[in-house]
């Protein structure tokens, strides 16, 4: 299986949640295991939009079942905002400590009981054509409430880990260990919906007597 992403956390993560399923022996590839293909940019309004989109992409590109997710930050003092725009809010793609710095300094004056925020995953699986299988495109979602702090805290995470504050703890989402980050996250949530589809994929997808 086939996760379109290069960001190496990300398949960690993944891998992860495979192995404490019972899905644990299938491989899972990025995109620098397979040959380059045409990679169109995330243009789609939502979150669902852009993981579908990367998925299908990717599936038709190299024959694979494919996962794809587009994940980030809704603050709601920011009307929703990063939202889609989280990766490249501060205007490059992927400089995720000026993205941080630009949101803390937009709350800057913004009270506690103002700083709620969410992350967000939507997970998409697309499984080419010739695997006989019901769902060709599943689309989910996970969702992750907390607050955001006022500064940086923790080593572990990307992205805006450091400064979000899982509703129910003190710790920030970059002090949490990966296997408790694993069991709440957004992106957890998202890809254990994933689950029933890759399963009745697997089943599709064996020898059968």
């Amino acid at each position: 299986m086939l996760l379109a992403t290069r960001n190496a956390q990300k398949l960690v993560e993944l891998r992860r949640i495979l192995a404490s399923s019972d899905l644990s022996g299938v491989q899972v590839l990025g995109l620098d295991d397979v040959p380059p293909f045409p990679e169109n940019p995330e243009t789609a309004a939502t979150f669902e939009g852009n993981a579908l989109a990367k998925a299908r992409d990717a599936a038709a590109a190299t024959g694979l079942a494919t996962v794809a997710d587009d994940s980030g930050l809704e603050v709601d003092a920011l009307n929703g905002m990063p939202g889609v725009l989280s990766a490249r809010w501060a205007g490059r793609h992927g400089d995720d400590a000026a993205n941080l710095q630009l949101v803390l300094d937009q709350l800057a004056d913004v009270p506690e009981d103002r700083r709620g925020a969410a992350f967000i995953c939507a997970a998409a699986l697309v499984v080419p054509r010739g695997v006989d299988t019901s769902r060709t495109e599943t689309v989910v979602r996970g969702q992750w409430r907390g607050t955001l702090a006022r500064a940086v805290r923790g080593r572990n995470g990307f992205g805006y880990d450091p400064i979000f504050v899982p509703d129910g703890d003190r710790r920030t989402s970059a002090e949490l260990e990966p296997a408790e980050k694993d069991a709440i996250s957004h992106r957890g949530r998202a890809l254990r919906a994933l689950l029933p589809a890759l399963r009745e994929l697997l089943t599709s997808a064996s020898p059968r007597s």
